[in-house]
């Protein structure tokens, strides 16, 4: 059987909660290329920068290092892990401090070509 060729691109250490980031992911999964890069530069969320530059990195190691068409490429698989967490500390009223958790994602998106 033939081996399926899969472009997976990972950023790491993203500025950014993955949380925040898996909310823009949710919306581009399944979609065609051409869609997802729509869906992405309209999107009025922090996250969707990341992403769009991702997809459009993926989509270009398709082509050149796999030779698919980008037409019929779709994303297959896309998603956020956390990264290392940035332990700070707010100084607060009699002496407290409260820490606050600067978090940081590991984004994947990869995309595959339909048959």
């Amino acid at each position: 059987m033939a081996e399926e060729k899969i472009s997976k691109v990972v950023r790491r250490e993203v500025r950014i909660s993955p949380r925040k980031v898996a909310i823009v992911l949710d919306l581009i999964r399944g979609k065609d290329v051409a869609l997802a890069q729509g869906i992405l530069k309209n999107t009025r969320k922090s996250a969707s920068e990341y992403a769009i530059k991702l997809l459009n990195e993926a989509v270009a190691n398709a082509e050149n290092n796999f030779g698919m068409d980008k037409d019929k490429l779709y994303v297959c698989e896309c998603y956020a892990t956390p990264g290392t967490t940035l332990k700070r500390i707010m100084p607060r009223a009699q002496g407290r401090a409260f820490r606050i958790l600067k978090r940081a994602s590991h984004i994947t998106i990869a995309v595959k070509e339909k048959n």
